[in-house]
C-alpha cells in the first residue's frame, strides 16, 4: 500500500510577507517595508518550528529581500539628499 501523503500548508506569515515587501515598492514604501521584513522573519521561524507542517521558507525569503531592499535604498537616498543639501548649503554660505 501507499503511505500517506503529508500534507503542508503554505505559511500565511510567509505570504504577508512577500504581499508586503511588494507593497513596500508600490503604494506603502515605508510601512510596507517594515511589515514584510517583521513578517518575514516571523514566518521564517514558524516554519522552521514546523517543518513538517509549514512551507514558504521561499516567500518569506522574497519579502525580506524586498523589504530590505527597499530599506535599504530609502537610507541612500536620505543620505544623498541630506548630503547634497548640506554641501548645497555650505558652498552658499562659503561663497556670501
Amino acid at each position: 500500500m501507499n503511505a500517506p501523503v503529508a500534507f503542508r500548508q503554505t505559511s500565511a506569515m510567509a505570504i504577508v510577507s512577500l504581499v508586503a515587501g511588494l507593497l513596500g515598492w508600490s503604494l506603502l514604501p515605508v510601512i510596507g517595508s517594515v511589515v514584510a521584513i517583521v513578517t518575514g522573519h516571523l514566518a521564517r521561524g514558524e516554519i522552521r518550528r514546523r517543518p513538517d507542517a509549514l512551507e514558504g521558507d521561499g516567500l518569506a525569503v522574497a519579502g525580506l529581500v524586498l523589504g530590505y531592499l527597499m530599506v535599504a535604498m530609502a537610507v541612500v537616498g536620505f543620505l544623498f539628499v541630506f548630503l547634497f543639501f548640506g554641501g548645497l548649503l555650505a558652498f552658499i554660505a562659503a561663497a556670501s
